[in-house]
Order: structure tokens, then sequence, then C-alpha cells
């Protein structure tokens, strides 16, 4: 082993490298580095994490099959357990735009635990003895089962443990305004044009049953992801692993990562050809961000003003919203809730891409994949969060505004149908809406219905709960 000031020798298949002397990774991963300078962003630390979890499972594994002795089995869980807990992300440098079967990032922690697992044994790092990246650390696996592996796990887990969580969180606030709005009636909307009455209340209950949807949705998915590619090594026939090694493996996951429903993959050559249950995923995230952009929208109109607007809700005053109008405030977190919706959306485009560009055995869009759906968990988890502090619970009616607007709302004269047909409703509404008067003051005028029955008919609070009025 030979060592530079800053830099030491090391040996791969193809040669000679020269990788900084403080690094734990080997030739393969600073090939990589060198290979690939295409971002600034590296594979997800989630992913790195999994992959340390997936080789200290896989150390146990090859150790009760007499794969690896003793002291490389110490070594070698110790290591990837460092990797596991976020201790040695520093050495994994490698771009995200790589191979597309995620074979660098694969080596690169094959490198980095092997080389740390010298260090612990009192070798010299880089001399692969005693610890082999390959022949130990990565002993019955392949990149090609192994890395997407490491991406279930982690999408998984961020949407189990994070999403899910933060969009029941939202749900629940929501609700909330849904119950503190029940009673204030507004003009209902559609095309944008005045339409029957509602509820402030039955709106945010509709903002709350989508994201309660958008949360089955990923839950669904969920069950997808669950089965593991690992097992199918190299084209999903298993070659070289003992065909009892994915299963003891993936048990061990069960127990180190708490999530019970990982298992093996039903068919490895769907796991490994394929990236549906990701595409799937990926796919539950973009409606979750149609779901939002919906109701950012909605609340963005309902509070526009504060003179000129709709003005039904008031939204918190959280920053000044103008550098050249005075006192100017403006929706800035449902502006922010848009614009992540618009990239998990364009994350989505991107992952449909990848997923539907795998050849025969196996898919190589695996590291775009795996940034864009992390991400997409990631904004998702904090913007909802984000939504329920800064705006949604926030948020106050202006009863009197849109009891103002609703007293004004030709459509009411929808309730008068049932009692003097179609033809004389619309020729009444369009008279208020010529003569610029109430609708109530015009029908009373044209006495076609007595006093008793136009109150009944033209009870707006009783509009919003649905039937034909005046039975």
């Amino acid at each position: 082993m030979e060592h530079g000031d800053e830099h030491r020798t090391e040996r791969d298949s193809m040669g000679e490298m020269q990788v900084p002397a403080s690094a734990y990774y080997g030739a393969q991963t600073q090939r990589a580095v060198e290979n690939f300078p295409i971002s600034d962003g590296g594979i997800p630390d989630e992913v790195i994490r999994a992959l340390g979890e997936i080789k200290v499972a896989a150390a146990h594994v090859n150790h009760r099959q007499g794969v690896l002795d003793d002291d490389r089995h110490t070594a070698i869980s110790q290591a990837a357990r460092e990797v596991a807990d976020g201790e040695l992300t520093a050495h994994f440098p490698v771009d995200v735009f790589q191979t597309g079967s995620g074979t660098s990032s694969n080596m690169n922690a094959n490198e980095v635990i092997a080389n740390r697992a010298i260090e612990l044994l009192g070798g010299t790092v880089g001399s692969r003895d005693p610890v082999h990246p390959n022949d130990h650390v990565n002993a019955g696996q392949s990149s090609n089962d192994v890395f997407p592996t490491a991406v279930h796990i982690a999408a998984y887990r961020s949407a189990a443990q994070q999403l899910l969580p933060a969009l029941d969180r939202l749900r629940a606030a929501l609700a909330a305004k849904a119950d503190e709005f029940g009673d204030v009636v507004k003009p209902g909307r559609t095309h944008l044009m005045d339409a029957t009455p509602v509820t402030l209340g039955q709106e945010f209950s509709g903002y709350a049953r989508q994201v309660e949807l958008g949360g089955a949705r990923i839950t669904s998915a969920l069950e997808r992801l669950a089965e593991l590619p690992l097992g199918g090594t190299a084209v999903g026939t298993g070659l070289n692993a003992p065909p009892e090694q994915a299963e003891a493996i993936i048990a061990e996951l069960r127990e180190q990562t708490g999530i019970e429903a990982l298992r093996e993959a039903t068919d490895h050559f769907e796991a490994q050809g394929a990236r549906d249950a990701l595409v799937e995923l990926s796919g539950a995230c973009k409606v979750i961000a149609v779901s939002l952009t919906k109701i950012a929208n909605d609340l963005r109109w309902l509070g526009s003003g504060p003179r000129t607007g709709i003005g039904e809700i008031e939204l918190p005053e959280i920053q000044p919203g103008s550098s050249i109008m005075p006192g100017k405030v403006n929706p800035v977190i449902v502006e922010s809730v848009t614009q992540v919706a618009a990239q998990v959306i364009g994350n989505d485009a991107a992952v449909t891409i990848g997923g539907m560009s795998g050849n025969f055995e196996l898919n190589v869009y695996i590291p775009l994949i795996a940034r864009n759906v992390l991400e997409s968990l990631r904004l998702l988890t904090r913007t909802c969060h984000n939504f329920v502090d800064r705006c949604v619970t926030g948020i106050t009616a202006n009863a009197e505004r849109a009891r103002e607007l609703v007293e004004k709302d030709l459509a009411i004269v929808t309730a008068l149908v049932p009692a003097i047909g179609y033809d004389t409703s619309a020729k009444l509404a369009k008279q208020a809406l010529a003569e610029d008067r109430p609708l109530r003051e015009v029908v009373a005028e044209a006495d076609v219905l007595s006093d008793d029955e136009l109150d009944r008919q033209l009870d707006i609070k009783r509009m919003t709960q649905g039937g034909v009025l005046g039975d």
C-alpha cells in the first residue's frame, strides 16, 4: 500500500487510483467520483442508512452460514452499523447521477465498510486484507438487488414514519376548522361563478377528506413497496446466494428497522426488472401535491382582498408582502405550498420516465428514482407541518362578509325551482341582476309565493343541508 502526503494508492480490477488518504472509500468509489462530476448532490442519506442496515444484516447471516469468521463478522457489523447510524456519511461522495443500477454507491458502501473493518482489526486501510469489499462485505449480494432494496426501505420509512403523520396532522387541522366554521354560510362557487350556498365548514371538510385520501393512497402503495428485491442477485435468479439467505437477511432487517411488513419479493424478475412500486408511491405523492394545490388555491381566493377580493376568510399575516407597496401582506405560505406541489409533480414526471425506461432484467434509473421519490416525501412532509403551523391553524372566518355575499348570490334562486319552475325562476333572477336588487325583493314583488312560502324557499342555511325546501 503506497501513501503520499494526502493520498494513498488503491487498486481494483481496472488498475490503480489515487484516493484521499483520510477516506475510507477505495478505488471504485474514486473512479465514480471522477466519472460523474454532475451535480452537487449525492445519494440521499436515507439510502446510505439503509445500505448500512443491509450490510449489518448480511454480515450476521453470512456469519451464521460460515462465510464470515468471528473477527470479520464483528468488524464488518460494527463498520456497517456506523454507516447506518450516519457516522460515515462524509465518506459517500458519489453523485446521484451515476450508474443507473446504483453499483457505484453499493461499492462505495462495500469499500467504506471494508476499510473501516480493516482499521478496527488493526490492518492497513486499502489493503483489502483481512476484509475484502466484494468477497466479505458484499458476499451473496449484488448491487442489482441490494441498491433497490435500500431505496425501498428508505422510501418506506420516510413515507410511513414521516409523511403519513404529517398528513394526518394536516387532516386534523382542516377537520377542526370544518367544525369551527360549520355555521358560516357563504356562496358556493362553480366555474369561479356564483352557485348555491354552502358553509365554510363544508368546504374545509372537503379539504380534510382530500388529505385523508392522500394518506390512504400512500398506505396502499406501501403494501407493494414492502416487497424487497434482495435475493435476486444479478438478474433475479439468485445466482451465488444460498436460497435461504434473502429471507434470513430480511428477517434481520425487520428487527433492525422495526418495519414488520418487509418481505422477499414474490417474483424477483419483476422486483429487479421494474420499479413499479416506487412509481406508484411517487404517483401517490403527486396526487397529494394536486390536492394541496387545490386547497391552497381555494384559501388564496377566499382570503383575497383585503377590500376588493372575496375576503370570506383571513389568513395569518406572517411577513410584509411588498418592497414598494406599504402595508401589503401576501399569502406566502399557500404560495410555498403550491411551489412544493409543482416540484413534486415534476419529480413524478422524472420518476415515470425512469420507471418506464428499464430494459429486460434491470431498471437502470434507480438513483434518479430514489432521489426524486425521497425528495418528494421530504418536501410534502415539511410542507404539511408548515401549512398547519403557519397557516391553517390561524385561519379565521369573516362571517359578516360571507353573509353579505350570500345575500347577493342570485344562485339561491335554484331553491325556488320546485315551487315556481325553472323558467319563472330564471326570469326573476335575470330581473334582479339587471335592476341590481335583492332576489328576495324581486320575487316578493312578483307575488308568485306567499311570504311564508318565500321564507321557507329562501332559507339560506337550509339550502346548505340539501333536500327540497318548502316540503
